[in-house]
């Protein structure tokens, strides 16, 4: 692999991380959005990622799609906790932009999927829904647990007999035939950029806005109307970061990127 490649994993996990503060999703979220972003590389970044990958994950970039949240908590690791998300401004529902390479790219697969969870990018005031405690059905929870988790593990045990591989296929044919005319526009960044969080961060503020936090006052109990009309953002969501990491990490790992000074971009990445 060319050191141009290396560097453009640093570069854009620093785009992501200029988001200040982006846990997102749950293990099962993360999974499907790596899971479908792998039939989504080109040839040169299935050999660059599985290069880079640690040999517990067997080629499979989804495997250690959470890695990031099973770490976090360690020691060494507790200076990433606030990169999981972002607090807007309360009531404000727009969004403003104001090495070790196997750990970066862990990291920006990460990432890429919490940024597409609505309420990573929630009202300051609220933690991101993490203080609105809601009941979903009968049990004890809050919004930002809901939107993590709940909604899919619901979906997961009505719909898709508790396996999470028939739930992803269902997501795929959805983004072969019924967003079909929008995949480009998922894919792609303006001004030619190789990775472009600022988009997504507006769409989960105007999401959480529109479907996340309406309806869900604290000690409200969120049922089916809730859970039906909200799925569907959801697997909408885990299919466009799907796709994004797929056209972000292709991006990255273009042979038309490769180049011989590895000093000077060595120099690029630790000025990055």
């Amino acid at each position: 692999m060319g050191g141009s490649e290396l560097v453009w994993v640093s570069r854009s996990l620093g785009f992501l991380l200029l988001i200040p503060g982006i846990l997102g999703w749950g293990k099962e979220g993360h999974y499907a959005i790596c899971k479908i972003a792998e039939g989504y590389l080109t040839e040169d970044a299935v050999a660059a990622v599985k290069e880079l990958l640690p040999e517990s994950a067997g080629g499979n970039l989804a495997a250690v799609c959470s890695w990031s949240d099973e770490i976090r908590h360690n020691f060494r690791w507790r200076w990433s906790s606030a990169l999981h998300y972002i607090d807007t401004p309360d009531f404000e529902c727009n969004y403003e932009y104001c090495n070790n390479l196997t750990e970066a790219l862990m990291f920006l697969s990460h990432f890429m999927g919490d940024v597409h969870q609505p309420l990573h990018v929630g009202f300051t005031g609220d933690e991101g829904g993490n203080t609105i405690v809601v009941r979903w059905f009968r049990r004890k929870s809050n919004l930002h647990h809901v939107w993590d988790d709940m909604i899919i593990d619901s979906a997961l045990k009505t719909f898709y007999c508790s396996d999470l591989e028939i739930m992803i296929k269902a997501i795929q044919r959805n983004i072969t035939n019924g967003w079909s005319n929008e995949i480009s526009s998922w894919e792609n960044c303006s001004h030619n950029d190789t990775v472009c969080p600022n988009p997504y961060a507006s769409e989960s503020i105007s999401l959480a806005c529109k479907f996340a936090y309406k309806n869900a006052t604290p000690g409200s109990t969120l049922g089916d109307d809730y859970f039906l009309s909200r799925l569907p953002i959801v697997e909408k969501r885990l299919a466009q970061g799907g796709v994004r990491l797929a056209a972000t990490l292709n991006r990255i790992f273009t042979s038309q990127l490769k180049l011989n000074d590895d000093d000077r971009l060595l120099e690029w990445a630790i000025a990055i």
